[in-house]
C-alpha cells in the first residue's frame, strides 16, 4: 500500500482521512501581521457599519437591499464576537 517515514504500510483510508483534514479551510491556521490582526474586528465592525448605512442611502427596493443588510449583521456580529473572545482571553491571561 502507501508508505510512511516508519516504514509500516499505511491502509487507504489513513491516506483519505489525512488529505481530508488538510483539506479544510475552516480549520486551517494561518499567520497574520500583528497590526491587521489588532484590526480586524474594527475593520468588522466599519465594514458592518458602513454597509447598513448604505442600505440607509438606496431610495428604492433594489434586490441588492437584503444583501446589503445581511452582510452589515454578519460583519457587526463578527466583529462583536472576536472582540469579546480577545478581550474574554486578555482578561483570563
Amino acid at each position: 500500500m502507501l508508505g510512511t517515514a516508519t516504514g509500516k504500510e499505511a491502509s487507504l483510508t489513513d491516506a483519505r482521512e489525512t488529505k481530508r483534514d488538510a483539506g479544510n479551510i475552516v480549520s486551517r491556521k494561518i499567520w497574520l501581521p500583528k497590526l491587521l490582526y489588532d484590526a480586524l474586528p474594527y475593520f468588522y465592525l466599519v465594514s458592518g457599519i458602513a454597509a447598513f448605512l448604505t442600505t440607509l442611502y438606496i431610495s428604492a427596493w433594489f434586490w441588492v437591499l437584503p444583501h446589503y443588510l445581511l452582510f452589515s449583521v454578519a460583519c457587526l456580529h463578527l466583529g462583536i464576537v472576536v472582540y469579546r473572545r480577545r478581550r474574554r482571553f486578555r482578561d483570563d491571561a
